[in-house]
């Protein structure tokens, strides 16, 4: 499969995996690109930025108009991980692009560990946290994503749930608004440093658009504890293809 067939349906995975879990966008859509479609791997980073900043506001107006979006939330931990994120992005130099994937995904297997040791009750209502709460994980989770590079929902939904206290429905969608300001900031940055691919861009939107409606619906069929479970899977996944392709190279 390739061409036009093959974009559209790279589009709507990525769309559906934004809509049922609020994150794995860049993870997915820079490889996608680079070894499917054929970018350079810089014009990917910029393209990435659009197709998951647009699909996840997309995301984000679909959850909203179910009643799983906290705005609050989504403006203390995004604003405070943007400031963060930008002040920590110098830190990546001192270290190998290996020793930072190889990091990064065992901070993945760590959190993914927490997610499906953690069982909360059907009964169980979420606690309400401080704001300060929000403020300093998303000024953690901005550190992380500063210096790994990457820090998208796979980071924030774990750290919604299971320090700010959301219900892991609202978790997916707020994390939509902060991945999509997070995209937009990046896109802003990029601007002038090559081409943008604009038809590329929309074909994946618009596919992507058929894949976030059906994820942000699903999501809110499935049990709250095997959605998290999803979640955990989808992220060990990730984690290991990670671990393959960089611990040897860090070992050589």
């Amino acid at each position: 499969m390739t061409g036009l067939p093959l974009e559209l349906l790279l589009g709507f995975a990525i769309g559906l995996s934004l809509g049922l879990l609020g994150g794995g966008g860049s993870i997915l859509t820079v490889p996608a690109l680079v070894y499917l479609v054929g970018q350079s791997p810089q014009a990917a980073v910029m393209t990435s930025l659009a197709i998951v900043g647009g699909n996840s506001l997309l995301g984000a107006a679909f959850h909203n108009g179910q009643g799983a979006l906290n705005w609050r939330i989504a403006a203390l931990f995004g604003g405070a991980g943007m400031l963060t994120a930008y002040a920590s992005a110098g830190l990546s130099k001192y270290f190998s692009p290996a020793a930072l994937l190889v990091a990064f995904a065992l901070l993945m297997l760590v959190v993914a560990a927490l997610m499906l040791l953690r069982r909360d009750r059907p009964d169980a209502q979420p606690r309400p946290r401080p704001w300060w709460v929000a403020l300093l994980a998303g000024a953690g989770v901005g550190v992380l994503t500063g210096i790994l590079g990457v820090g998208g929902g796979f980071l924030i939904v774990p750290a919604l749930v299971m320090l700010v206290g959301l219900p892991i429905y609202q978790a997916v969608g707020t994390s939509l608004v902060i991945i999509a300001a997070n995209s937009l900031a990046g896109l802003l940055g990029h601007l002038g440093q090559g081409a943008f691919d604009l038809q590329l861009t929309l074909i994946f939107v618009v596919a992507g658009l058929g894949g976030v409606f059906a994820g942000s619906k699903l999501s809110h069929r499935l049990p709250a504890n095997r959605l998290k479970q999803a979640f955990a899977a989808f992220v060990v996944v990730l984690a290991v293809f990670l671990l393959n392709d960089n611990l040897p190279k860090l070992l050589a």
